[in-house]
């Protein structure tokens, strides 16, 4: 009911007061009551010899837990002056886009912090949360959870307005093409006929598997620690009794056109409201899912990506996420209860939004991975270039060796076939076993043509007992069969295959290698 600018003023005439007169308190470590402090200051409208005057109707401000705030601050390097001028420097803009709640949405003019207004019993679960949440924060300041950077509420006339600062998760300099709100479930989780009327409208799950049925595709390493961060938090929520939150998901078409057009005027607005580099740490989503030094490596330079997340469309358009989980001051409280109840005998409970926590956290993580976010699937490398490190030696050696044996070949031929084991057998063993898929099998005119076959003392061979240790048996010794070791080596497309049984290996120090041209 009260007028927006009086909230708007009162907000930042309050933070300003409270803010400030936290710096005169030394630094110390967080206790335990820390958690529960709750301090009040009247601000009437003549002013006061602690407060200033304002044109705003009188009213009291609370601050929760301010000193577990000012270290949740200080953990994210939010500097008090920074905040306050954040916050206060300009005039708070009104988002007007409520969410199902209807709570009020402020963003700061240089696009930092969102101030959302929250109900009683939300405000009470965050405080609630509080001890948890800043061991969760110790532990891991890298989450797609909320980052909370205060708990206030403002007293006016009889009404409470109770606010809490968040990160922004959304950057205004950059167009959303598409929001999404996903929470895994699919009853009626489809946008409104209103909502779809806004300008920039925020839909559901149903419209998300309507429009991008393929998902969303990342290289490997992205992709692997979005999850990992996914699945961190969501047990975090779930330890918490926490549920029917949200993924909100923001998508950036990177578009050589949308760039022509767009290009100077948000580069223009993001420097205007990014003053002296101000930057508030893990708060865009690459930092949020892998830390800094690595976001858009594969986007090119040229583009302000904002800390977005690269990934591509299932028509391979280039795009930038932008995402945090959202709503999760809600818990498996009573109502609730009684909500999944009804709907639960009234529909399917599955597919019901608001269930135990432990089942929605699944089901959410369950989404994300299959419907959602999904891997670009890389052609796999051939093993020897995986290793070709490793026998670097031996590919100069077996070179020599090759080079040595082709001119000594005829005088050695009568030699080697007297050895007990000629080599036309060992092709034949060759060719007559199924188990070796990685040898091209060679008739025996090709291997005359080759013309190169000899026994190579394993000793002229330096093969590292790691190489060793990596290569597959590729006999089954409960069959009797000899065991074998093949090493593949590439650029000279040679084959070395020892043929040799085990029994043999133990009695001679050479053992007997067919090479292949």
């Amino acid at each position: 009911q009260t007028a927006s600018s009086a909230i708007k003023g009162a907000i930042q005439l309050g933070i300003g007061y409270t803010v400030g007169n936290l710096t005169s308190k030394p630094d110390r470590d967080v206790l335990m009551q820390d958690f529960y402090v709750v301090e009040s200051v009247f601000l009437p409208s003549e002013g006061s010899n602690l407060t200033p005057a304002h044109h705003y109707p009188d009213f009291r401000f609370k601050t929760y837990a301010p000193l577990a705030f000012r270290y949740f601050r200080e953990l994210f390097g939010i500097k008090p002056d920074d905040y306050l001028f954040s916050i206060c420097s300009e005039p708070l803009i009104e988002l007007s886009n409520p969410g199902a709640s209807g709570s009020l949405f402020f963003v700061t003019s240089d696009d930092e912090f969102i101030i959302k207004t929250v109900q009683h019993k939300e405000a009470e679960f965050l405080q609630k949360l509080l001890p948890g949440y800043y061991m969760n924060l110790n532990q891991n300041p890298r989450t797609l959870l909320p980052k909370f950077y205060g708990l206030y509420c403002v007293q006016s006339g009889g009404i409470n307005i109770r606010i809490v600062v968040m990160n922004n998760v959304l950057p205004r300099a950059l167009k959303m093409h598409f929001t999404y709100d996903l929470k895994g479930s699919t009853y009626k989780r489809r946008a409104s006929r209103k909502e779809r009327e806004k300008s920039n409208p925020t839909f559901k799950d149903l419209d998300f598997l309507q429009d991008m049925h393929e998902g969303l595709y990342f290289d490997s390493e992205t992709h692997s620690a979005l999850m990992k961060t996914l699945q961190r938090d969501c047990r975090v929520l779930e330890s918490f009794k926490i549920m029917d939150y949200s993924l909100l998901l923001g998508i950036h078409i990177l578009n050589s056109n949308m760039k022509e057009k767009e290009g100077e005027s948000s580069q223009s607005a993001s420097d205007a409201k990014r003053p002296g580099g101000q930057k508030v740490l893990y708060s865009t989503a690459m930092e949020s899912i892998q830390g800094p030094g690595k976001s858009g490596d594969s986007i090119t330079t040229e583009t302000n990506t904002m800390g977005g997340i690269p990934a591509k469309s299932h028509k391979g358009e280039k795009l930038l996420l932008f995402m945090g989980i959202i709503d999760i001051l809600q818990s498996y409280r009573l109502m609730k209860k009684l909500e999944h109840s009804w709907k639960a005998l009234v529909y399917d409970g599955d597919t019901v939004s608001v269930h135990r926590p432990s089942f929605y956290a699944d089901r959410f993580l369950k989404f994300m991975s299959t419907r959602v976010f999904k891997k670009v699937q890389a052609l796999k490398s051939s093993p020897s270039k995986k290793r070709c490190n490793s026998i670097t030696a031996l590919k100069a050696t077996s070179q020599e060796i090759v080079c040595a044996v082709s001119q000594e070949w005829n005088d050695e031929k009568h030699g080697i076939l007297a050895e007990g084991q000629s080599y036309a057998s060992l092709d034949e063993e060759v060719l007559g076993s199924r188990h070796r898929p990685d040898l091209v099998p060679s008739t025996p005119s090709l291997f005359e043509a080759a013309s190169l076959a000899t026994t190579i003392s394993s000793s002229s061979l330096n093969v590292d007992e790691h190489y060793q240790r990596d290569q597959p048996m590729l006999y089954s010794s409960s069959k009797g069969l000899p065991s074998s070791s093949t090493f593949t080596l590439e650029d000279s497309a040679i084959y070395l295959t020892s043929e040799q049984s085990t029994l043999e290996m133990e009695n001679d120090n050479a053992s007997v290698l067919d090479v292949y041209l």
